[in-house]
């Protein structure tokens, strides 16, 4: 689950600081469309969830047998389902396709599978 927990952590911390910065940038590799207006600070506080998720990620790796990082756990099971889910469906229902849409659609679903795995296994006793 360490392993897992490190490479959720990069990977969320990494997309969060990108919306932050520069959104219209994310949006356009991932969907390959404009942002204006509100949809800016929308995608800044999206990003700043995904670093939230990403910080979460990185100290639960300290811990990894604990009940909140198994709960941390079973949320990004809700979290890359999800984002498989909606990016998936802005692919193929609106035709918004970016070079990184289908990658990140194959990534959210891969860490969906490995978060489901990880939970199934059977805890490790503590010392």
């Amino acid at each position: 689950m360490n392993l897992l927990l490190k490479l959720t952590a990069i990977i969320e911390a990494a997309t969060g600081l990108g919306l932050i910065a520069v959104p219209a940038i994310v949006v356009r590799l991932l969907l390959a469309a404009e942002i204006s207006g509100a949809t800016i600070p929308l995608g800044r506080v999206a990003g700043v969830a995904l670093l939230a998720l990403g910080v979460a990620s990185w100290l639960a790796s300290y811990d990894e047998q604990s009940c909140a990082a198994r709960g941390l756990l079973s949320a990004m099971v809700l979290y890359n389902f999800g984002a498989t889910l909606i990016l998936a469906m802005a692919g193929i229902g609106s035709g918004f396709v970016g070079i990184a849409l289908w990658p990140a659609v194959v990534l959210h679903a891969a860490m969906t599978i490995w978060c489901i795995t990880s939970l199934l296994r059977k805890p490790t006793p503590i010392g």
